[in-house]
């Protein structure tokens, strides 16, 4: 009833009667005070999730996204009073549908967000069912694919990607290392360049990508081929330290580096552009599933515990994928059409 400092006694015999009624209604009085107590809204639980995971990033950048996403004055803001197990597919489509082709890049990220704040709110048994704010077969209909600006990362065809890599194999350099292996492994610039060699598995040939590191803050790993484990074997030293980065030891190599390089060589197109070389020529070259080249990309594929299942299976599904792209990529593999 609460203590007899604060509660009259008057208010006691109300609280009794409400008690009496639960109990009559085969309710628990405990239970359902414990349940209502349980009770968050969207912007608390938003504000909990930024806490949790901002010890594990390296760049205030990415707290600055989700802030921008989440936040009080954010694009979410008419989600954050609502009780978190009442936010709807509805509620989510009134944060996206105003920005989803002005701002592209800006409505995905915050869709992704969204999801993340809702799968915690699931974890913590906070709201249950399927997540409002889940892309494939729930929202991606409604929305339907984001319009591409017209300045995205220019990329260099597919189809000439084995020239390219003859070329740049040529005079191998550190940044030429740097840059060969962000192709085979398809992966952003920033995840290569801050790699460490305690991320490596050389016997499992894996790279695990911590979730700090990550765009979308869920670990990543790698499936290695065999070029990429003999790039990582070229410039390991004799006696590796866990902590030092793969492409520069003490201090990670620049940025600029594997950009200038592109220059050198006589390409105008970008390096996160290769991460599209690599989309195009899986979905018009191969028969891989579409999930799995998007995996390959840490893309976010499915509900929250389709993902969960996929990450424990996938990996060893995304082998072949990957090899085929490195012998593509040395010029032994033909175009399936053509096969």
């Amino acid at each position: 009833m609460g203590s007899a400092d604060v509660v009259s006694l008057a208010r006691a015999r109300e609280k009794a009667v409400e008690v009496r009624e639960l109990v009559d209604r085969g309710e628990d009085p405990i239970g359902t005070k414990r349940a209502k107590r349980a009770i968050l809204t969207f912007g608390e639980v938003a504000d909990q999730w930024i806490e949790a995971q901002t010890p594990n990033v390296r760049s205030d950048k990415s707290i600055a996204r989700w802030k921008r996403a989440l936040a009080k004055d954010g694009y979410s803001q008419s989600l954050r009073g609502m009780r978190v197990d009442k936010v709807s597919v509805d509620d989510v489509l009134g944060v996206l549908r105003p920005i989803w082709h002005s701002k592209a890049t800006t409505a995905r990220n915050v869709r992704v967000y969204i999801e993340a704040v809702l799968d915690a709110a699931k974890a913590r048994k906070l709201r249950a069912g399927e997540n409002p704010a889940a892309w494939t077969g729930n929202l991606e209909p409604l929305l339907g694919a984001v319009r591409r600006s017209s300045r995205g990362h220019a990329a260099v065809p597919w189809r000439v990607m084995p020239e390219f890599m003859a070329k740049l194999r040529e005079k191998p350099s550190l940044a030429g290392i740097a840059l060969d292996f962000i192709i085979l492994t398809a992966a952003r610039t920033s995840e290569v360049l801050n790699a460490t060699w305690s991320e490596i598995d050389l016997e499992l040939r894996t790279w695990t990508v911590p979730a700090a590191r990550m765009k979308m803050g869920v670990e990543h790993t790698v499936a290695l081929s065999d070029s990429a484990l003999a790039l990582l074997r070229r410039v390991r030293p004799e006696e590796p330290n866990d902590g030092a980065f793969i492409f520069g030891g003490e201090k990670p190599l620049s940025n600029m580096a594997a950009a200038m390089l592109m220059r050198r060589l006589g390409r105008s197109e970008t390096v996160h552009g290769f991460r599209s070389s690599f989309r195009d020529w899986a979905g018009s070259s191969t028969s891989y599933p579409r999930e799995l080249a998007e995996e390959a990309l840490a893309h976010a594929v499915g509900d929250a515990t389709e993902r969960a299942y996929r990450r424990e299976a996938a990996i060893e599904r995304r082998r072949p994928l990957m090899a085929d792209w490195d012998r593509f990529l040395a010029g032994g593999l033909a175009p399936i059409s053509h096969l």
